[in-house]
């Protein structure tokens, strides 16, 4: 009997639930799940070099994760799928691999529509037919309690970091949390699980009198959720003395953002009348919120050739005329220097530092221009 062997595209923590997910609903007897590589340069270069060249950056570490799965074994890829251009991910991707010779079935969760779980069961089902409904929409629920978690977590450390009285203690937290997360089998684990964490993280003594600066990260949703495609930019800034806020994870993207287009925008009413595709309306209003927030600047990401966050930069140029807050706006692709975004991160938290110490000074555009 041939044995399925599965994998799935990696990003950021969240292949810690995914993995969690198909180990509760597939028979092991049947079916191995291989946990993708973490992201790396090899994966980069791996998926450009079998990928258009146009297509955006995201596509490429996707096809890099595969290639890299498919060599170790993999005979099942899964996609997500959903959103912008990477609604049409699936079709080119699999086409594309089975061009270069390899031999897989490929399955996508979503469709137009986005997340039917009616419909995810019947595909995942036939890779274990013993599996109920009932079971599976448990094991399904159970996911989604522990993405939100993650991302509960994460924001906290996230904005918060920064504070810690004893350096170090949130890393080791986390690390112990990713850990113990993977062996969480039902939901009584996941409540034990959520009580020793939500007594470890909420304790870790905070100086919250400490004078940081206050950025907000905005733009693509992968550039934004896998640390690697950004070059590891919000341990960076927390380097750089700043407490960070991003609105944007897969929490807020299944559960929240359809909710809240209206309000996206009402917020962005003075500088849009309509969505612009993807994250784009959203990098918008986020941005305004931050302003009225008091944050000191933001940071907009991107892979290169994202039509949507590529509208939405002529339009934060205004805002941050009208709102008097420094954008920095950074594109990621294949050929991206590290060195480089470094470097434009420590001016621009300079830039942020002069920028506070000197309240009444109004920045001259010309001046920011030249410094972003």
């Amino acid at each position: 009997m041939k044995k399925y062997i599965v994998s799935f595209p990696h990003i950021g923590n969240y292949y810690i639930p995914i993995y969690n997910l198909f180990s509760n609903i597939f028979d092991s007897e049947t079916t191995d799940i291989l946990i993708p590589k973490k992201n790396s340069s090899q994966s980069l270069e791996i998926g450009s070099i079998n990928s258009p060249d146009f297509v955006c950056t995201p596509f490429k570490y996707n096809m890099g994760n595969y290639i890299e799965s498919l060599e170790q074994g993999a005979n099942v890829l899964i996609q997500i799928g959903g959103g912008c251009r990477y609604g049409y991910y699936s079709e080119v991707q699999e086409q594309i691999l089975k061009d270069m010779g390899y031999k897989f079935d490929y399955i996508t969760l979503s469709d137009a529509n986005g997340i039917n779980i009616p419909k995810i069961y019947k595909k995942l089902k036939k890779l274990n037919p013993k599996i109920t409904f009932g079971k599976f929409v448990s094991r399904f629920l159970l996911t989604i309690n522990m993405i939100n978690y993650l991302d509960q977590i994460e924001k906290y450390i996230r904005e918060n970091i920064i504070y810690e009285v004893s350096s170090g203690v949130f890393k080791k937290i986390h690390k112990s949390f990713l850990n113990d997360m993977k062996n969480i089998k039902n939901r009584s684990d996941f409540k034990r699980f959520k009580k020793v964490y939500d007594n470890k993280i909420y304790t870790v003594k905070l100086d919250k009198n400490k004078e940081v600066l206050k950025i907000g990260i905005v733009g693509e949703l992968y550039s934004l959720m896998e640390p690697f495609a950004s070059f590891f930019i919000e341990e960076k800034l927390t380097k750089l003395n700043a407490t960070l806020r991003r609105y944007t994870t897969v929490t807020y993207l299944l559960f929240e953002k359809g909710k809240y287009e209206k309000k996206i925008l009402d917020i962005a009413h003075d500088y849009l009348d309509y969505t612009i595709g993807a994250d784009g309306a959203e990098s918008v209003a986020h941005t305004i919120e931050l302003a009225n927030d008091g944050y000191d600047g933001i940071i907009h990401l991107k892979p290169f050739g994202c039509t949507p966050e590529i509208n939405a930069m002529p339009i934060l140029q205004k805002v941050s005329r009208d709102y008097d807050i420094p954008i920095m706006y950074l594109t990621f692709d294949s050929q991206t220097s590290g060195e480089g975004i470094i470097t434009r991160l420590e001016a621009f938290c300079d830039m942020l530092e002069m920028k506070k110490n000197n309240k009444n000074i109004r920045r001259s555009e010309a001046v920011w221009q030249n410094i972003i």
